[in-house]
């Protein structure tokens, strides 16, 4: 956990440094970011899967796509804080599982949704963010979007998502950082074994 924390922490301060963003970094602190899944059961679905999910699309991002001359806080926003809505999201329960070795049952670890603020996805991230600094339209815009196809609204219908890629080349970047990172560069990380929530 400390090496990831340390690392984005690292990062985060090189690279944003406008105002509020102190204030935010403090604030992440008193929520579970740096300990949580990045999901309940796919990629990072393990202690500390969101802050190594969130320094993989930042990797994936400077890597693949930043130029020198551009703008390095917007990748680092982007990339580090496109999933702050899954901070306080997760909790760990157990259920009742048939052991096929003895064929007795047993409780397992599992992660489960506990929403406390049902604001959406790339919109709650937004939001939060907002609390503490402000956002570059290309940036909330790509935070917003970061989810493409599978965002909800865009499976309900929505052509909102192709106007933001049309119009902002930082949104598509993040996309295609996300899905690297996501099935790319974070196969095997999706086990709770033992009561505790780690790396396969």
């Amino acid at each position: 956990m400390e090496d990831y924390r340390a690392r984005f922490v690292e990062i985060y301060n090189k690279n944003i440094t406008r105002p509020g963003a102190d204030r935010l970094l403090n604030w992440m602190d008193t929520t579970d970011f740096f300990t949580a899944p990045a999901s309940t059961r796919f990629h990072g679905a393990c202690e500390c899967g969101l802050v190594m999910h969130s320094l993989n699309v930042y990797d994936a991002m400077m890597q693949h796509f930043y130029t020198e001359g551009e703008n390095a806080e917007s990748y680092a926003i982007c990339a580090l804080l496109h999933d702050l809505c899954k901070a306080n999201f997760y909790k760990v329960s157990t259920r009742n599982v048939k052991n096929d070795a003895t064929g007795q049952w047993e409780k397992v670890p599992f992660y489960q949704v506990a929403d406390q603020l049902p604001y959406g996805h790339g919109e709650k991230s937004v939001y939060l963010i907002e609390h503490f600094m402000r956002l570059k339209t290309a940036e909330a815009i790509a935070i917003r979007w970061h989810m493409g196809g599978f965002d909800d609204a865009v499976r309900g219908g929505s052509f909102a998502v192709s106007d933001a890629y049309n119009s902002y080349p930082l949104a598509v970047k993040l996309h295609i950082a996300d899905l690297t990172a996501t099935y790319l560069m974070e196969q095997g990380t999706s086990a709770v074994e033992n009561g505790h929530p780690k790396n396969k």
